[in-house]
């Protein structure tokens, strides 16, 4: 003998089945997603420039940067003396719609007589309070805290 209540498995088949067919009802009536923009469309600041790989200011950021990281908190002499054989990876790996960034790699010479693998990327409107490019490297060997691993992957595009 039947009751006249539905049971709690009835209740549950139901509700379920009216998410359901809610669920379909919203994704079919939703228009097509439109491309994104290139970012220097969106976002005024940008131009969709950065610059180029060998650039001696960029260079000397690496440098300095890379100076001041050993000496003050690995307390290491070591230094980079000269860049050689940079070269670009990849310009806006990500897309059109991201940051402007290009990726670059070379070999810099340090003061230790090695030569390491240098990974970085050159990001536009990054620098300090957004004023200037950005840049990110690693030194393949020398990415003790591992912020970027394997081998400085996280560094390229």
């Amino acid at each position: 003998m039947r009751r006249g209540n539905p049971g709690l498995g009835e209740v549950w088949t139901r509700a379920a089945s009216a998410l359901l067919a809610l669920g379909a009802a919203t994704a079919v009536a939703q228009p097509a997603r439109e491309e994104n923009p290139p970012a220097e469309y969106r976002i005024l600041p940008y131009s969709g420039l950065a610059p180029v790989c060998a650039d001696p200011i960029i260079l000397a950021r690496i440098v300095s940067d890379f100076a001041a990281r050993e000496a003050w908190y690995w307390n290491s002499p070591l230094a980079i003396v000269f860049f050689e054989g940079v070269g670009e990876m990849g310009v806006r790996n990500n897309g059109l719609s991201y940051i402007p960034r290009r990726y670059c790699r070379g070999h810099a010479l340090f003061n230790d007589g090695v030569s390491r693998e240098v990974v970085y990327n050159i990001g536009e409107g990054l620098g300090f309070i957004g004023a200037g490019p950005g840049v990110t490297w690693c030194v393949v060997g020398l990415d003790r805290n591992h912020a970027f691993s394997p081998n400085c992957r996280a560094a390229g595009p």
